[in-house]
């Protein structure tokens, strides 16, 4: 193997763990909460970045170990439950897929609604509901709410500010439209 590719791969690996150290620190501490249910958090920045910078592998990979790390190191509400874990990576996927490098407002609002209906919404009521025997239906539609305010949130956010992230650290393709 060739000195360039390691190079690559040690850049890649470091880069990686930054952001998933972001995502912790982002997700566990730096949150704004707004009732005891809903809070608003920009841990989604560092997942964005890989999945436009790193792809699919990338993004699932800073959600995945950000959620699993980040929860056995600062536990919130209980023991660790690789549900949540396994919702972070799919969400991570949703974002790798559709955004990937190939970044425009189109894709942001795409993806950010699959992610809060299909994440948000639908499997962590899920998981909520199994873990505590709440209804369903019940803990969706709260969920809706939270996925309403933090889908607003990121589509705003991500709008204004992809592109001047993208065009500092080198993610091509963001394009307007």
């Amino acid at each position: 193997m060739s000195k360039r590719k390691n190079e690559e791969k040690i850049f890649t690996l470091v880069c990686l763990a930054l952001l998933t150290a972001m995502q912790i620190v982002i997700a566990r501490i730096l949150v704004i909460p707004l009732s005891e249910s809903l809070r608003i958090s920009f841990s989604f920045i560092p997942v964005v970045i890989a999945a436009g910078r790193f792809g699919v592998l990338g993004a699932v990979t800073v959600y995945g170990l950000g959620d699993f790390i980040g929860a056995v190191a600062f536990p919130t509400t209980g023991a660790y439950f690789p549900g949540f874990t396994l919702t972070a990576m799919v969400s991570g996927l949703i974002y790798g897929l559709i955004l990937g490098k190939k970044i425009s407002n189109l894709r942001i609002v795409l993806s950010v609604v699959l992610s809060q209906l299909l994440c948000t919404v639908l499997m962590n009521s899920y998981w909520i509901s199994s873990l505590y025997g709440a209804p369903f239906t019940v803990t969706a539609g709260s969920r809706l709410v939270q996925a309403a305010v933090m889908g607003a949130v990121q589509i705003v956010f991500m709008v204004i500010c992809l592109e001047r992230i993208c065009s500092r650290i080198k993610i091509g393709g963001y394009r307007k439209n």
